[in-house]
């Protein structure tokens, strides 16, 4: 019973390293169009075309995320912003942007 138990546990941590492999493709690829966006102005295009096709939405599955139609427009709305994920993912970004809302609902409120 314990060879089991310890076998499961290891089967879920090579699940779950597999599936962090493949967000950080997905990471990737949001780059890549970023990088097109600002090169040749077609980046959400290009995000679009990825997810849509067999391989991204396998690469999307694999990274536990349900590649529907309102994925695909999130990804191209998050390329149009233009901000690349490294920055979009840090901590410093993510207060900025909270801090930003708050200014705004006060100003809203006053």
């Amino acid at each position: 019973m314990r060879d089991f138990i310890d076998g499961t546990a290891f089967n879920h941590e090579q699940g779950q390293r597999a599936r962090k492999l493949f967000a950080a493709v997905v990471l990737a690829a949001l780059d890549d169009a970023i990088a097109d966006d600002k090169k040749f102005g077609n980046g959400p295009d290009q995000i679009a075309r990825w997810a849509r096709s067999k391989d991204g939405r396998e690469v999307l599955s694999c990274a536990g995320i349900d590649p529907n139609e309102r994925v695909v427009s999130g990804l191209m709305e998050f390329v149009g912003k233009g901000v690349r994920t490294s920055v979009a993912l840090s901590r410093e970004e993510s207060e900025r942007r909270h801090a930003a809302e708050a200014a705004a609902e006060q100003a809203e409120a006053a």
